[in-house]
């Protein structure tokens, strides 16, 4: 039996780590297929490195133009390979335009789709991930929900058969992360003291391309600076781009210990060591809540809502005054939350069920 899965991101890297082991044990073929989607050293490679994956069968090197043209580009090639390759499944990941090309290209030559992360809805159809997460989970044959909650979002819409809470691969991962990562040296190299600095990652377009988001971002961090706070900021290639763009890198480079992007697992270290992640990635926002770490959220909408509802994450839109007021109350707080016996999302073999549903699905 042969599974292509389709990666393009960051977040897809990382979850594949297990699955891929686990596919080995059960005699299963995978074919790698990356699309290109992060494609520089800092966003792709170090990440293949770091989790110690092999390297793919493909990579499609596609890392530019809109979002239709980035998505026709990649149909076309990845339809070329799924022909070549005739799988007996294809898998995809969560909710970027690698995941929808994937599924797109598959279902158009009847192969049937797996989509690990189905039923994550923010119910904003302006994010074009929502509409990835709607395309794909419309045409999957298998849809592995992390949490109850993406069970009934499928089902609202009409999706029941095929479906399964398998809980969240990250959580099995940042499990298997934490016990092994050196954090006392990943503190040291960067001059940080255990829970007396904010963790700051950006680089969703909707506030990294956007001049009024951003900047008020960079004042609110700032405004945190000023008061003393220690704040760390792996910088993403296209913040980092928008930041020159924008003539905003000078304001925050003497205020905020900028750095280029860490690995993976120098990354949940820093998220279990920070006393508050302001985020506005959605990965980050599952791992710093399985880490304890209160998150604070420069967006309009999540797409896990859950966490919001728990009092673990917080929304403040991208606006100075209330980031700096919600992120300097979280940040003198005298506990975070904690992850409990019954997190929400699985209970960290999430990727022994998906590989065992799939066998078993190749096989009958």
């Amino acid at each position: 039996m042969k599974v292509v899965t389709i990666l393009g991101a960051r977040p897809q890297f990382i979850k594949t780590k297990i699955i891929s082991e686990n596919f080995i044990k059960l005699g299963i073929t995978e074919v790698i297929l990356h699309t290109g989607q992060h494609y520089d050293y800092a966003m792709s490679e170090v990440f293949f490195k770091d989790l110690n994956l092999r390297n793919p069968d493909y990579n499609l090197g596609i890392n530019n133009g809109c979002h239709g043209a980035q998505t026709g580009k990649m149909l076309i090639q990845i339809e070329e390979i799924l022909t070549k390759e005739n799988p007996n499944l294809v898998l995809v990941y969560g909710d970027t335009n690698s995941t929808l090309a994937g599924a797109l290209s598959a279902v158009k030559l009847h192969i049937p789709v797996a989509h690990v992360e189905a039923g994550l809805r923010s119910f904003n159809r302006y994010m074009p991930e929502e509409i990835n997460r709607l395309l794909t989970d419309s045409i999957s044959s298998l849809l592995f929900s992390p949490s109850e909650i993406s069970v009934k979002n499928l089902a609202a819409e009409g999706i029941v058969t095929g479906v399964h809470n398998t809980g969240d691969v990250m959580y099995d991962i940042v499990l298997n992360t934490i016990n092994s990562v050196d954090q006392s040296k990943i503190l040291s190299e960067n001059n940080l003291r255990k829970k007396e600095f904010i963790l700051c990652t950006i680089h969703r377009a909707e506030n990294s391309d956007n001049y009024k988001n951003l900047s008020e971002i960079v004042s609110g961090i700032c405004a945190l600076a000023d008061k003393g706070i220690t704040i760390i900021f792996p910088i993403h290639p296209r913040t980092k781009k928008a930041l020159d763009k924008f003539e905003l890198l000078p304001k925050i480079s003497e205020k905020i210990k900028i750095i280029e992007p860490v690995s993976y697992t120098e990354m949940i270290a820093l998220q279990a060591n920070a006393k508050l992640v302001i985020t506005d990635s959605g990965g980050v926002q599952k791992e710093s809540y399985y880490l304890g770490t209160p998150c604070l959220i420069p967006r309009k909408q999540t797409e896990w809502i859950e966490l919001v509802e728990m009092g673990c994450s917080h929304l403040t839109d991208a606006n100075q005054e209330e980031l700096f007021n919600l992120g300097w109350k979280l940040y003198n707080q005298q506990e975070g939350n904690s992850v409990n016996q019954k997190n929400i999302y699985g209970d960290g073999l999430s990727s022994n069920y998906i590989t065992k549903i799939i066998n078993e699905y190749l096989n009958n």
